[in-house]
């Protein structure tokens, strides 16, 4: 019988290629994985045979356990067969309960570790060039979860934005018309926006450009979740990025004729 332990696991923004080494070894590792609605499932097959898997993930409207049922249960398979890797999406202290299913588990005395993973925060912007900070564009970078615990939309998307400061909005998508709303109002639509849904994966949809004129397009692109919003200036970096791309291409494709 192995030592009753967690292991809290970021499985990254949704490519499994972007896990860390050391999540990728205590997934192996795992005598039960416990893994949420982002965590890549395609992670789980590197999972031992004798592995148990149980998904306990929780998106909108659908709470398949509540935190206080997977508390017990990660507390129950380590106890009853050792080591337990809770696997979340992104990383699991922004803006998860990792923190919360950690102390409930050393509080039982089970051992703990957590093993960071990219947050979607940084990484789906990154990957699709948008660096949330670069030199000379903005100095400073806050990143926000659009709800608070009361379900009200939270003060620090309506603090104002200053024009070296990008914003990054996790689960916001529920509020995006209300957020344009506020920054219309406020005399910021111009600021440059993008939303992208799937970041990171294949299947990823990114769209870009001014507040006001993405909130006008609210009904025809029918944004959904899982989705992320970036404001601020670092936005029109993408572009940017984008061109250079296309004119190597076209050197190249000249060159070859």
């Amino acid at each position: 019988m192995r030592k009753a332990r967690l292991t809290l696991v970021g499985a990254g923004p949704g490519d499994p290629e972007l896990i860390t080494v050391k999540g990728l070894k205590a997934i192996q590792d795992a005598d039960v994985i416990l893994y949420d609605a982002l965590a890549n499932r395609t992670l789980l097959d590197y999972r031992k045979d004798s592995c148990q898997i149980l998904f306990v993930g929780k998106r909108a409207g659908l709470h398949k356990y509540s935190q206080e049922e997977i508390n017990q249960l990660i507390v129950d398979f380590a106890k009853e067969h050792g080591h337990v890797v809770r696997l979340k999406g992104g990383d699991p202290f922004m803006f998860g309960r990792g923190y919360e299913e950690l102390e409930f588990a050393a509080e039982r005395g089970i051992d703990i570790e957590v093993v960071p993973g990219l947050s979607s925060a940084m990484a789906v912007p990154a990957v699709n060039f948008i660096p949330p900070t670069s030199r000379g564009v903005n100095e400073s970078v806050r990143i926000v979860t659009a709800s608070t615990k009361t379900h009200e939309l939270s003060c620090h998307i309506t603090t104002p934005l200053p024009e070296d400061q990008s914003l990054i909005i996790l689960m916001g998508i529920k509020w995006l018309a209300q957020i344009c709303r506020h920054f219309i109002k406020e005399g910021q639509g111009d600021y440059p926006m993008a939303i992208i849904r799937n970041g990171s994966l294949p299947d990823q949809l990114v769209y870009t450009g001014t507040i006001s004129s993405l909130y006008r397009n609210l009904e025809i692109y029918k944004f959904s979740s899982p989705s992320i919003i970036v404001i601020g200036k670092v936005v029109e970096l993408r572009a940017k990025l984008n061109s250079l791309i296309s004119a190597n291409e076209e050197k190249l494709r000249k060159a070859c004729n």
